[in-house]
């Protein structure tokens, strides 16, 4: 199955939008089409997908920067991006600890479990047996802190969506620069 198809269905896109796309296509040709066809959902979650999972919290936090955020918000960014910097055990598990003590209910917490799930083990650190998230987790906390973050002017969501979504276009490989329809957020 090409990364493409494969990508859709972990994702859980849409049937529209998994129709439209392709074995052959980019990943950045797929996205595109996609966010062309007003599944701009189902682009932002494959984009995320299809991203290096350092690249997307990497992505995220940026994003992160120019926002307004509280205290917590901000805590879980950091630690995100302590693991962006250094992608050792010890960053990972710190920002896994932080998302599941924040109970995913923050744009921080999310922040934090895009790096937290990135790797390693889920399960409590005194287990012996690891526990591996399964690959599509990192993408699946980009998704849902890019969400947060684009609700925060919630009568510019989609807007904020879109501009989010092309800041992380360019990664994808094509090297076509991508300036987004709208506000930027």
């Amino acid at each position: 199955m090409s990364e493409i198809l494969q990508a859709s269905s972990q994702m859980e896109l849409s049937p529209p939008a998994s129709a439209r796309l392709r074995a052959n296509m980019s990943a950045q040709v797929a996205v595109r089409t996609l966010l062309d066809a007003g599944e701009a959902q189902d682009g932002l979650k494959l984009l995320a997908r299809l991203l290096p999972k350092r690249y997307a919290v990497a992505w995220v936090c940026q994003c992160a920067r120019d926002q307004t955020l509280g205290i917590e918000d901000r805590a879980g960014a950091s630690l995100a991006e302590t693991w962006v910097r250094d992608p050792s055990e010890g960053n990972r598990r710190a920002a896994f600890e932080f998302a599941n003590a924040g109970g995913y209910k923050s744009i921080g917490a999310w922040l934090a479990a895009a790096a937290g799930w990135s790797g390693g083990s889920l399960a409590p650190a005194t287990q012996e047996t690891p526990v591996p998230p399964p690959e599509h987790l990192t993408a699946c906390a980009a998704v849902a802190a890019i969400n947060l973050m684009a609700a925060l002017v919630s009568e510019q969501f989609a807007a904020r969506r879109e501009a989010f979504i092309g800041r992380a276009l360019g990664l994808l490989g094509s090297g076509d620069s991508v300036a987004p329809r709208g506000k930027e957020a």
